[in-house]
């Protein structure tokens, strides 16, 4: 799954979160301060956010660029050296240039939030003393807000393109890489679907997790000193009281919460979406037996492999049942949690609606990157369904034991067992 687009996988995955890790560790030890040598300083701490399109351009965003690029290059030419890879352009700078287009998306939220404040602050002043704001100004800070939105819009248009073909050219390492080992594979059940459909599905779904954890990590080094620094207009929360830095709490507590809960009432699905993979895959296999033999796909023989079929569904309509349940009703609770624990401050009149906004947008960043697990549970075990199947394969090709399931599959087969009494 990884060996054939990757470079050496663990080595590489292992050195990747490294490398990052002293990439950023320097960035915020030296490297941010050092663009002033080459005339790219970074704001002031007082300094005033950059409103508009320009904060995409300014000086310490030009340095962070250049500084992007020269980390990679440095990480992508040690392993073009070291194992050169026939994939290592798509699988290492491909990579990169998604993991860039993640940040600057992270920096489009920024961007906004900076925006939330004089915007609804004019609206609030408009409507408390009319007169007191131009429309000229609410049209000026409207327009600003398009050319920030229509710059985004375009680089998430070429970022959604060019990660299309990315996932295609895993899929096709995977799909040359089983492929020239078919002779060894051809005896897994549903093998010519897993290697179809599988890889495509496992590339999607790990590109997709992927920058989803990305990007929650980014947003939460992006947002978090912002709500750090937003906490000191908020006066206490309802039944906590007053404590240091009440939003950053109330976020990880909130986040926490759900994380758990879902994980617990989801924890049967992973293996029930297997085992529909697996009677699906079944039943598919004898109707295509009999296209092409008289004496199979016969009635009852359909039956009884389409109630497997069946059955597996309707365990898997129930346990997802209780899981939508219960991420429903966090979901809904997400909506309003915000507004619930700003109550008191809110109430005391002790903040304007500008800053009501960027509170509540930037409580909501860092509390949905909190919950990447929350919104990821799905996707999760749709991966994770996908990876037991191709783990067969791996484990063919590595010389090891069959999971259990595939085990008892060829057993049954090399008995001659009839398909109908094959295992669900």
């Amino acid at each position: 799954m990884f060996v054939s687009f990757f470079p050496k996988p663990k080595l590489f995955f292992m050195s990747f979160v490294f490398w990052s890790a002293v990439a950023m560790a320097f960035w915020y030890l030296a490297g941010r301060d050092l663009g002033a040598v080459f005339g790219m300083p970074p704001a002031a701490a007082d300094a005033e956010p950059v409103v508009g399109a320009s904060y995409f351009w300014t000086p310490e965003f030009l340095w962070f660029y250049i500084y992007f690029v020269v980390a990679v290059g440095l990480f992508a030419g040690f392993w073009f050296l070291r194992s050169p890879h026939p994939w290592q352009y798509w699988s290492i700078l491909g990579s990169a240039l998604i993991l860039f287009s993640t940040y600057f998306s992270v920096q489009v939220s920024v961007a906004i939030n900076n925006w939330r404040r004089p915007f609804f602050d004019a609206v609030q002043n408009a409507l408390t003393t009319p007169g007191s704001v131009e429309a000229a100004e609410l049209y000026r800070l409207i327009l600003i807000f398009t050319q920030i939105a229509f710059l985004w819009i375009a680089v998430y248009v070429a970022t959604r393109f060019f990660v299309s073909h990315y996932i295609f050219r895993w899929r096709t390492a995977m799909n040359d890489y089983y492929m020239s080992h078919w002779t060894r594979l051809r005896h897994i059940e549903g093998a010519s679907q897993r290697i179809q459909e599988d890889t495509m599905r496992f590339a999607q779904t790990v590109e997709g997790l992927g920058v989803s954890m990305v990007d929650a990590v980014m947003t939460l080094i992006a947002f978090l000193p912002i709500l750090y620094g937003l906490s000191s207009q908020v006066t206490e929360l309802p039944l906590v009281g007053e404590i240091p830095a009440p939003l950053v709490w109330a976020a990880i507590f909130w986040s926490l919460f759900g994380t758990v809960l879902l994980a617990v009432v989801g924890i049967k699905l992973p293996g029930l979406e297997f085992r529909n993979q697996r009677v699906e895959a079944a039943y598919r296999k004898e109707l295509v037996y009999g296209e092409d033999f008289e004496d199979r796909a016969q009635p009852l023989t359909v039956r009884e492999l389409f109630a497997n079929v069946r059955k597996n569904y309707f365990r898997l309509y129930f346990h997802y049942m209780y899981f939508n349940v219960a991420r429903s009703f966090y979901i809904q609770a997400d909506n309003i949690f915000g507004y619930l624990i700003l109550i008191p401050t809110i109430a005391a009149g002790k903040i304007t609606f500008g800053v009501l906004q960027q509170i509540l947008t930037a409580f909501s960043q860092v509390s949905s990157s909190f919950q990447y697990l929350v919104n990821a549970w799905p996707t999760i075990v749709e991966l994770l369904s996908i990876h037991k199947r191709l783990k067969s394969f791996e484990a063919v090709l590595k010389g090891e034991d069959l999971p259990d399931i595939d085990r008892r599959y060829l057993d049954r087969e090399a008995s001659g067992i009839p398909p109908q009494d094959q295992p669900a």
